[in-house]
């Protein structure tokens, strides 16, 4: 049985910290799940794009306000909370945080922590193993 808090992440390295974001990485691969688990905080005023090429990413607003927009398509989704939006075919897209939002984010594969955004807005492939 895994039992971790929020409190235990804030400021070790499973905590990134980004100008537009806040990633608390809660479950990472090393926990061998196969998934990760992340409390992530977009800053308002921001927008960020994302492209996750290698994962796919499931994501629950559980506070405050903003959009998700398809960048292939131009559609757009209102966030507030309760509201899920899923990558499932590794969208390139715009997150934009209208107040400080919270998200409860899923990777799949699970990211390991330390991973960067690249120029795309993704992360790199997982290591083979």
């Amino acid at each position: 049985m895994i039992v971790r808090t929020l409190a235990s992440i804030l400021n070790t390295s499973a905590h990134v910290k980004g100008e537009a974001f806040e990633s608390r990485r809660i479950l990472l691969a090393a926990d061998g799940l196969g998934y990760s688990l992340h409390d992530t905080l977009c800053k308002a005023g921001t927008e960020q794009h994302l492209e996750y090429k290698n994962h796919v990413e499931t994501n629950y607003v559980i506070e405050g306000v903003g959009e998700v927009v398809n960048v292939a398509t131009g559609q757009t989704w209102p966030l507030g909370p309760g509201t899920v939006y899923v990558l499932d075919h590794h969208e390139a897209h715009l997150l934009r945080a209208t107040t400080d939002l919270r998200i409860i984010c899923v990777f799949t594969p699970a990211l390991t922590g330390q991973e960067k955004h690249d120029a795309s807005g993704s992360y790199p492939a997982p290591a083979a193993g």
